[in-house]
């Protein structure tokens, strides 16, 4: 059982860096822009965080372990620290990079050390979706922006009730955007420990199952919500202020479209029906809430007139999402390294 723990640690090490910069995102510019406390937005963001996790994170965990089956528990645990590692150093930049980038990172620098083939195809679905969600999160922000100007252009709201209105909207789509990290970063935090899971499925009422992996996701949803309540604030003063301002309305159009973005690319139900349906779908793969918090900003930011957006930021953002999975693909090789031939563990 110590050494399980112990090697468990690494993904709950990884769990805590996403609820430390990733997760924090989700509630950003609503805590940014003082429309919700903080310790609201983290206690909301952990239930729905955790929920989504246990309920629906099997799809996006499923293309990780496809990208790269890790067989031996030293070897997932060691996966799970460089990609940790690599996001707190980020973190402690401020930068709100990608958990998901980190772990993609990891894995190929574990196929590389274990001399396995890459599944490219997985590999490039992987790669459009680091390119299509804050193009999409962009997207949809611009076009919510206009939409909800129409509609308080239109009606005749007091001021208060606006007020009250706004953080009733922010804290519902705040929870919807959890969720869907949930849903779709658990496997960032724990798809590498499926397929060797040292947890049984149990049965915990008549008829109602618990998987392994849902204890996994269960273990790796509190480590995120930990993450939050603990180191998140950094992160959310940089997307939720620095890259451009934000008035409340523009923070509850932040919110919900990156929280639709999280959920297209994790919801098993809606790519299921598009395929069955003969229409294009995208992959189930975990993203960044970075990334998308990130889009859709800059999408509004455009809705709103370029000259108020600050591109070095931007940049330097850019930046940090480029290097981190060369660093921890490149500090994942040099720990399997000191693994297999320090400690004398099997870690493929």
């Amino acid at each position: 059982m110590g050494s399980l723990l112990l090697f468990l640690s690494g993904g709950l090490f990884l769990g805590w860096s996403l609820g430390a910069n990733d997760a924090a995102n989700v509630f950003g510019t609503a805590v940014a822009t003082r429309m919700v406390r903080f310790t609201l937005a983290a206690a909301i963001s952990s239930i729905a965080v955790i929920t989504g996790a246990v309920y629906a994170g099997a799809g996006a965990a499923g293309t990780l372990g496809r990208l790269g089956a890790i067989t031996a528990l030293p070897g997932a645990f060691t996966v799970t620290i460089a990609a940790a590692l690599s996001v707190f150093f980020m973190t402690r930049l401020s930068l709100p990079v990608s958990t998901s980038q980190a772990v993609v990172g990891g894995i190929l620098g574990w196929n590389i050390y274990a001399g396995r083939a890459v599944d490219y195809s997985v590999l490039i679905d992987i790669l459009m979706s680091w390119v299509l969600s804050p193009v999409i999160a962009a997207v949809i922000g611009f076009i919510l922006f206009y939409f909800i100007r129409f509609i308080l252009k239109h009606l005749t709201i007091h001021m208060m009730q606006r007020d009250l209105y706004t953080r009733v909207a922010l804290i519902i789509s705040g929870a919807f955007g959890a969720y869907s990290l949930g849903a779709n970063n658990i496997g960032n935090v724990m798809g590498v420990f499926v397929p060797i899971s040292p947890f049984p499925d149990i049965t915990i009422f008549t008829g109602l199952e618990f998987s392994g992996a849902q204890m996994l996701f269960l273990l790796g949803g509190i480590a995120i919500s930990v993450g939050i309540f603990t180191y998140s604030k950094r992160v959310m003063e940089t997307v939720g202020s620095e890259i451009f301002k934000l008035s409340p309305i523009t923070a509850f159009v932040v919110v919900l479209s990156s929280g639709i973005v999280l959920f297209l690319f994790a919801s098993e139900g809606l790519h299921d029906w598009l395929v069955n349906s003969g229409l294009p779908a995208l992959p189930l793969v975990p993203i960044s809430s970075s990334q998308a918090v990130v889009g859709s900003v800059v999408g509004i930011g455009f809705a709103r007139g370029m000259q108020n957006i600050r591109y070095k930021l931007l940049i330097k953002i850019g930046a940090g999402w480029a290097t981190t999975p060369a660093v921890a693909g490149a500090l994942c090789f040099l720990l399997l390294f000191f693994m297999e031939n320090l400690f004398l563990l099997n870690v493929q």
